[in-house]
């Protein structure tokens, strides 16, 4: 090489091998580079003192050659992290528009089922209550024409009330894309327990509730599934109970409401109708209480009968926050 003929090593001379080095930097990985940049540093610093005797031009010969050198494979390792970056940004941007796709999925799905509880709620229970009237109205029309007219008025109260949460769940969607949607229906609750009870007993199922403890405030979720988890309840107990009767218990204790719900039934207590596929009633409530971190089991009673029992936080949270085998032995 020039080097070796007792030229300085400069830019222009070492620019081959500069570019060399460049492109061996940018496209290989780090190990490689330093395995072959070393190499060919040492025998061009050997090449160049050499060629020449020791004199002032030493560091030249010997820095300079090694600051020529260095700069191109800093330079492609520069470019090669770049190339990493960007890639790895890329990377992320393609997982997180995935991801986001994914959530997206999983909210349609978690709506569609909270819009389906909601609708077998309702229609479920309104149906079944209106049902059990106008059967109740077909016996006694003819031997207690009074009472009749009596369920026949409740029956109209049924339909509208069904109507009326029917029309709340299906505005939930309408405000979605319509802001000026007429306000919706309160949401039920606890507070409405009266007249759940009422519309019951009119279809023939006697109704006690009691209440132990102190009633605390709940929040709107909880709520929400107190009521529901009640409503279903006593739904099954009006279609399947054979002694027509059924016992509803809330006990506020330091942190839950515990929700008992009874009948004095046959031994599958109707909780699942008889009929192919079976229904979502248990899954709906099961679904209600865990998903503001409560709990419910539901089965036959040792004794007879069925039972559904509850374990509600005052407030909702994420079932997460309360493990699983306190929640267990709450409701026990």
């Amino acid at each position: 090489m020039l080097t070796g003929l007792g030229y300085l090593p400069s830019p222009l001379l070492l620019a081959p091998v500069m570019a060399a080095l460049y492109w061996l930097a940018a496209l290989t990985d780090s190990r490689t580079t330093g395995v072959y940049g070393s190499v060919t540093l040492a025998v061009l610093v050997a090449t160049s003192l050499a060629g020449a005797p020791l004199g002032d031009d030493f560091m030249l010969r010997t820095v300079g050659t090694v600051l020529w050198l260095m700069l191109p494979v800093s330079l492609g390792s520069r470019s090669r992290f770049r190339r990493a970056y960007l890639e790895s940004v890329q990377a992320r941007a393609a997982h997180a528009e995935r991801t986001r796709e994914e959530e997206a999925r999983l909210r349609v799905a978690e709506e569609r089922m909270h819009i389906a509880r909601e609708l077998h709620d309702a229609v479920a229970h309104h149906m079944a209550v209106a049902h059990a009237q106008a059967g109740t109205a077909a016996h006694l029309a003819d031997t207690h024409p009074e009472q009749t007219r009596k369920i026949l008025a409740d029956l109209v109260g049924t339909t509208t009330s069904a109507l009326l949460e029917l029309r709340a769940t299906v505005g939930v969607l309408r405000r979605t894309a319509d802001p000026d949607a007429d306000p919706l229906e309160p949401t039920p609750s606890l507070d409405r327990l009266p007249e759940l009870v009422a519309a019951c007993e009119s279809a023939g199922l006697t109704v006690t509730v009691t209440t132990d403890g102190q009633a605390r405030p709940l929040s709107p979720g909880v709520d929400l599934t107190a009521y529901r988890i009640i409503q279903e309840a006593l739904t099954n107990a009006t279609k399947h109970a054979p002694d027509h009767t059924a016992r509803v218990r809330l006990r506020y204790d330091s942190s839950h409401l515990l929700i008992t719900v009874t009948n004095d039934g046959t031994a599958n207590g109707g909780a699942v109708p008889p009929m192919p596929g079976g229904g979502y009633g248990l899954m709906g409530m099961r679904e209600r209480a865990h998903s503001i971190g409560g709990d419910l089991r539901a089965g036959p009673r040792p004794e007879g009968g069925f039972e559904v029992a509850a374990a509600l936080p005052f407030q909702a949270h994420t079932p997460a926050d309360t493990p699983a085998g306190r929640r267990h032995e709450e409701i026990r």
